[in-house]
């Protein structure tokens, strides 16, 4: 193969763009923008304070190590005559045209590019991952969703855009998502969950559901504390439908923070939750032990604990998942939550009883349940029969 065939078969994503050599010591600068170090310090040294590629002016000219990419022209290297055999030469170069795509003004050319984006990112691959990484699809989509102005007409757009966001974020770094802390994108957050399509909504609760990882916490902190976002989150969980699921999952992503759960109460977290674990009797498939450890996270506040004694459904709903033949995890959560508010609320006792608590307890204790279990529902006996005997002598 001669040195004319090689320079072909170089994909554009490997080529510094100022040699327009294969990188050999690959750089990125504040701007994105990535560079042979070797070229990028001439740059420098002739005494330019801007990018290249961009022109911008650099307000940090320090340069970073863009190891991602050192790692993906490795393998590339490694792997020789087999790669072009393989196709990934041509992939790298796909993936680059469907990104260029996104970028054009053409909403029927940027749909396309979205349908075959998602087909790509079905099939696991791992020199692909990188190459989703190192071109930096999700902050592109990220930024096309959230950082725009899409009328009714774009919903498509968006709701296939979202769908691609979702099938990448296993694929790369969450890190992108932090673009969302940015008033502007939170703000368009909350109008497309407000008016947004019912698929609309259940990607974003996937999202919301991704905030929960150490490198999003402060995003997660900005949606928990959005009573906007919470009370629609709240009314899709109230919801008889398969989104009513994926909220779930969402109000427990916004409860791993500790900062967030008041906001969550006011926001009507309690009576969300209660709804949707009184109608799980009628749904096969349902995620009640989710919600109740909403209900075990939001239960270390006081206004927690009013809501969800005050709820007209709150403590019967809870006793009728005491006894769980299928659901080992619900019945304890359920005696454990009995177990707090009975303890702190002479109604919620005598509401518990009278919903049949007694007969459900020696029901569990009779089952093939766990000795955890069994211990919680014990002392729940206990302190029902102390606090029964104890409340006449004050009447």
């Amino acid at each position: 193969m001669n040195e004319g065939q090689i320079e072909i078969t170089i994909p554009h994503l490997f080529r510094c763009p100022i040699s327009l050599d294969l990188f050999e010591d690959p750089v990125t600068l504040c701007t994105g923008q990535t560079y042979d170090r070797s070229s990028i310090e001439k740059w420098f040294s002739a005494g330019n304070l801007t990018c290249p590629v961009t022109m911008q002016k650099l307000r940090d000219p320090s340069i970073v190590p863009n190891h991602t990419l050192r790692h993906l022209i490795d393998q590339w290297l490694q792997l020789g005559h087999q790669f072009h055999h393989q196709g990934n030469s041509a992939t790298i170069d796909y993936l680059a045209s469907l990104k260029h795509t996104l970028e054009s003004p053409q909403l029927e050319n940027k749909l396309q590019a979205l349908e075959k984006i998602r087909a790509l990112s079905d099939e696991y691959c791992s020199f692909r991952k990188s190459c989703f990484h190192q071109l930096s699809f999700l902050p592109l989509l990220l930024e096309l969703v959230f950082g725009t102005h899409l009328s009714k007409s774009h919903m498509e757009f968006t709701e296939l855009a979202l769908s691609c966001i979702l099938k990448l974020l296993p694929l790369v770094s969450l890190e992108p998502l932090s673009m969302i802390k940015d008033e502007s994108k939170l703000a368009t957050f909350l109008v497309l969950f407000e008016k947004g399509t019912i698929s609309v909504k259940t990607s974003l609760c996937h999202l919301v559901d991704s905030t929960a990882a150490p490198q999003t916490e402060e995003v997660c902190h900005m949606l928990g504390h959005s009573q906007k976002l919470v009370h629609e989150i709240v009314v899709l969980v109230s919801q008889s439908c398969e989104a009513s699921k994926v909220a779930i999952k969402a109000l427990l992503a916004l409860c791993s923070l500790q900062s967030n759960r008041e906001n969550l109460v006011r926001g009507g977290a309690i009576d969300g939750v209660i709804t949707y674990i009184s109608g799980c009797e009628t749904r096969q498939k349902n995620l009640a032990p989710l919600a109740m450890a909403i209900i075990k996270k939001l239960l270390v506040l006081e206004s927690a604990k009013e809501a969800l004694v005050n709820h007209p459904k709150g403590v019967e709903t809870l006793v009728k998942m005491v006894f769980r033949v299928c659901n080992q995890e619900c019945s304890e959560s359920a005696v454990g939550i009995l177990s707090i508010i009975c303890g702190d609320f002479g109604r919620a006792r005598e509401e518990a009883i009278g919903a049949g608590v007694l007969t459900q307890l020696l029901f569990l204790l009779q089952s093939q349940c766990g000795t955890k279990t069994k211990t919680k529902a014990r002392m729940l006996l206990k302190l029902l029969r102390s606090k029964w005997i104890e409340e006449p002598k004050h009447v």
